[in-house]
């Protein structure tokens, strides 16, 4: 169960057989079917997810019920309104499984703990979190200057295989476009090859 979440914390730092045994008694696996839902929006986010197996989105609905996906976590990704997380605030974010998945939890004091007894934890989960903020502004500079297509194709780059596993109404939503317009760049894209 903990072999993806080794993996991408040996990507950043390294942790002594021991250390990995000790850092396992700190999460709670979590099996979700698909469409179940991790956080609803307005509850306080207890939990940062690891994805071990499945695919996840992060939502918010506008006012007219139209669903706007901030994130998709797949396989050695991790998910959380982090805002929440880290405030207890409440959270604006849905997260729900789009398949059947498999997760490690981590509570805000077991992180806390973790980071303690561990210091080569507290350097992985900033890794992270700096490496998120990069993305994120990425992701605001995408959204503002790239062309449909150019998102579209970024998109397989960020999260390869993931328009196969996940609806095309879902991408769109991510993407900032119409399904209409998707539809319209996969064609294009399809025809020049």
């Amino acid at each position: 169960m903990f072999q993806q979440l080794f993996k991408s914390i040996q990507e950043k730092v390294v942790l002594t057989p021991e250390e990995m045994e000790l850092c396992k008694t700190f999460f709670i696996p979590k099996k979700l079917r698909k469409k179940q839902m991790l956080l609803q929006e307005g509850d306080i986010c207890i939990y940062n997810a690891f994805v071990e197996k499945g695919i996840l989105r992060s939502f918010s609905m506008d006012e007219k019920g139209n669903e706007h996906i901030v994130q998709f976590a797949i396989e050695g990704w991790w998910i959380t309104d982090l805002s929440s997380f880290l405030t207890n605030s409440n959270s604006i974010y849905t997260i729900e499984a789009l398949e059947d998945s498999e997760l490690l939890l981590l509570t805000t004091e077991a992180r806390e703990a973790l980071m303690d007894k561990i210091p080569m934890f507290e350097r992985y989960q900033r890794l992270l979190l700096q490496n998120a903020y990069i993305a994120n502004q990425a992701r605001i500079n995408s959204a503002l200057t790239e062309t449909a297509e150019e998102k579209y194709t970024n998109l397989g780059n960020a999260y390869p295989g993931i328009v196969k596993r996940v609806p095309q109404h879902m991408i769109a939503s991510y993407l900032g476009l119409t399904p209409e317009t998707l539809s319209r760049v996969r064609k294009q894209i399809t025809n020049r090859i």
